[in-house]
């Protein structure tokens, strides 16, 4: 295979212009079954054909002289939405379960932003990307990386060695040169490479900071004011916390195919992804907060990672009845934390939920689902028309109570 084809960054990039799945595997087999990051040997590609690298293969992205890895590339990737205090975290549980074998490179902000942003095709240039071989002018790279964010396969390097004489151009590559319009990124637009250290400008602007206004603005001014500044705030994420239970039956694994798609499947099915995610974002419209458009809903199985204020944000916790899994909340107390937070219990259908559930009384609402009939079943079966009744009555129960707390369109409430 070309070795453009092969490029473990040309293919990442173009798996994600493409939408294709990538997948930690622990072989290069054909067949082999998705498993965690920390246990894969090889990163595998579907799209355009089935590739398996080495998950430790050095890459071009080479900060400080020293090629980054496979495996930190793809994690950098996954976690492309968290802050990097949060991605260090991840990182550092990441090594520990890597148990010495390897090491999670930790991306300075610039680097993990200047990676993200090529990735994602929002960007032909990074400096810290070494050019292909025998591709000193990036004709190569470029091409292929051109073709790759349009979501093509990347043409092979014997067909696309340049212009102007540089051996033979494919005729399908010359159709789109002549056809390409120049556009600059953000660093060709800002006439440079280098970041421009601006922090002497705050030293310059604390004089006018702090200085008080001299009159008191009238009316109709304190009120266009107040109107600016109240639709620039942005709007914080509601919180719902999971149950950490192996015996819950909605896990990170299944619980976005559940409250987004209205679809259960069981979390360890072949339906339901594997997942080492420690968070994950869904999206839903309340019409009586916010009408025009969907709030982002963060979900967590854990508080580890809590800043005091997050607790403000809890609009449900989902519960197996365990009180152990409430041993680091805010309200360790059941009784005292489902005062503050309403509860969830999901429970097969004709079970009765556990004693303990049952006596926390109407602030833990029972929800029932079907049971699943089909194991061996890799789709989702048709004949569950009852979980999107099930779903509709957490969504109703979630909603109400954030009105009674006082959600607003772009705001949370002050305490709850």
């Amino acid at each position: 295979m070309a070795p453009v084809e092969q490029d473990p960054l040309l293919l990442l990039r173009q798996s994600i212009a493409s939408g294709s799945s990538i997948m930690p595997t622990a072989s290069a087999d054909a067949d082999a079954p998705e498993v965690s990051l920390s246990q894969a040997t090889h990163l595998t590609f579907t799209s355009p054909v089935r590739t398996s690298l080495p998950i430790d293969t050095p890459t071009r992205f080479v900060p400080k002289d020293t090629p980054v890895d496979l495996r930190s590339i793809y994690f950098a990737w996954l976690n492309r939405d968290v802050a990097i205090p949060e991605y260090n975290s991840f990182a550092l549980q990441l090594n520990q379960d890597l148990g010495g074998k390897a090491q999670v490179h930790k991306f300075a902000y610039m680097e993990r932003l200047d990676l993200i942003t090529w990735l994602e095709s929002a960007s032909e240039d990074n400096e810290l990307i070494k050019p292909l071989a025998g591709d000193k002018d990036g004709s190569v790279s470029t091409a292929a990386a051109a073709l790759a964010s349009k979501g093509a396969a990347a043409p092979a390097i014997g067909s696309t060695l340049g212009r102007s004489g540089k051996g033979t151009l494919d005729p399908r590559l010359a159709s789109i040169y002549n056809s390409e319009r120049k556009m600059g990124d953000r660093n060709s637009v800002l006439r440079g490479i280098k970041p421009t250290d601006f922090s002497h400008v705050r030293k310059l602007a604390a004089i006018f900071m702090t200085k008080k206004p001299l009159h008191v603005p009238s009316s109709h001014t304190a009120s266009s004011t107040t109107i600016a500044s109240h639709q620039k705030q942005k709007r914080p994420d509601p919180i719902i916390l999971l149950s950490p239970s192996a015996s819950s039956l909605l896990r990170m694994s299944n619980i976005k195919s559940f409250l987004e798609s209205s679809q259960y499947v069981p979390p360890n099915s072949l339906s339901a992804s594997s997942t080492s995610a420690n968070m994950l974002h869904i999206n839903r419209l309340i019409k009586d907060i916010d009408a025009n458009r969907p709030m982002r809903f963060i979900l967590v199985e854990g508080t580890e990672q809590f800043k005091p204020e997050y607790w403000n944000r809890v609009v449900a916790v989902f519960t197996t009845g365990q009180t152990w899994q409430f041993k680091n909340y805010k309200w360790s107390n059941p009784t005292e934390l489902f005062r503050h937070v309403p509860g969830i219990f999901v429970g097969w259908r004709g079970e009765q939920p556990p004693e303990s559930v049952r006596a926390w009384g109407h602030r833990v609402m029972n929800v029932a689902v079907d049971r699943w009939n089909n194991p061996g079943t890799t789709t989702v079966d048709s004949s569950r028309w009852r979980d999107r009744e099930a779903v509709e009555g957490i969504w109703k129960a979630i909603e109400s109570n954030m009105r009674a707390k006082g959600w607003k369109r772009d705001q949370a409430p002050a305490s709850i």
